[in-house]
């Protein structure tokens, strides 16, 4: 029997639409119907400053951030999560502003130490457990540039999964006037593959 997981999603939408309505949906009820424990929070309604690249979170106060917002409670979150899920438009071939804010806040679950991997050099993971993460971006609209955003977008996730490795690190991308039923799919898989990893 598959272990009953506590999801986060973070959701970086900035304003609403039909698609981003659809997905949300969709993902939540993906995850009710598995009984998995759900953790929805709407980003621009926290109040998460950005970063300031100070590093105190490494050297003055290990694992907390000096900036006390909503930003310290989602790195609590995360590290009580079996699943991280990243719902975000693709702007510019990146995060949205509100779900940058986020990913950039999270780094207290990193420690000031290195290691190597893949032959490069990156951060150790503070805590023992990492959660998996899902980061699905999605366009309104295909257009030419799309393609160069979308392969943009999956080499970001790709060069964030490096730092903030979990068992599963997986981009998922939807395009306005794609196939909602294979977008279903793909998510209902990589779920699955979640789901046979988490402890």
């Amino acid at each position: 029997m598959l272990k009953k997981m506590r999801v986060l999603l973070l959701n970086g939408k900035r304003r609403n639409n039909e698609i981003i309505s659809v997905l949300e949906n969709t993902i939540i009820k993906q995850l009710e119907n598995k009984n998995h424990e759900i953790d929805y929070i709407l980003l621009k309604d926290k109040k998460i400053v950005p970063c300031q690249g100070c590093f105190e979170c490494w050297i003055k106060t290990p694992g907390i951030c000096k900036i006390d917002d909503y930003g310290r409670e989602i790195v609590k979150k995360m590290v009580k999560s079996d699943l991280i899920i990243h719902l975000t438009p693709i702007t510019f071939g990146g995060y949205s502003s509100e779900s940058k804010k986020a990913i950039d806040r999270s780094i207290p679950v990193l420690l000031p130490f290195f290691k190597k991997m893949r032959g490069e050099i990156h951060h150790k993971q503070r805590y023992e457990k990492i959660a998996s993460k899902i980061v699905i971006g999605y366009f309104e609209e295909d257009n030419d540039e799309s393609e160069d955003k979308k392969g943009i977008f999956k080499e970001l996730a790709y060069r964030n999964s490096l730092n903030m490795a979990g068992p599963v690190y997986e981009p998922l991308i939807y395009t306005g006037g794609q196939n909602f039923s294979e977008f279903k799919k793909k998510f209902d898989e990589l779920l699955k593959k979640v789901e046979k990893v988490a402890i």
